[in-house]
């Protein structure tokens, strides 16, 4: 089984990102990972076993078919996000490259541009 991806790392993983805000815009459990406003990641703090990622539409379809942890995204557009369970056949190292692909996606290019065009690496204790 690959290594359990913990809410702590995933917590630590997204705060190093540029102008990343925490919110609880739906409920006092589904914290919302956001980057100039807009999502890119949320899960359950008091329940976490997933986290979902917004995904290229191509790119999430191919994830979904190769692994087990990854699903539609649940209560999201199933074409643009993912769930992906974090204790199933996905690595803390893949699942925080996703997290990183979906900041990426989401994080306006212009303003981010000259300040942090390349993603931190996954924490080697995660991977």
């Amino acid at each position: 089984m690959a290594p359990l991806l913990t809410f702590d790392a995933l917590q630590a993983h997204c705060s190093r990102f540029e102008q990343v805000t925490l919110e609880f815009p739906f409920d006092a459990r589904t914290l919302v990972f956001k980057v100039a406003g807009k999502i890119f990641a949320l899960c359950d703090v008091e329940d976490f076993r997933a986290v979902n990622v917004k995904c290229d539409p191509e790119q999430a379809l191919m994830l979904r078919e190769q692994f087990a942890a990854v699903k539609p995204g649940y209560h999201m557009n199933k074409r643009h996000w993912n769930t992906v369970e974090v204790d199933s056949d996905a690595s803390a190292g893949q699942i925080l490259q996703w997290v990183t692909d979906s900041y990426h996606l989401v994080a306006p290019k212009k303003r981010l541009r000259g300040t942090s065009d390349s993603a931190p690496p996954p924490q080697s204790s995660a991977s």
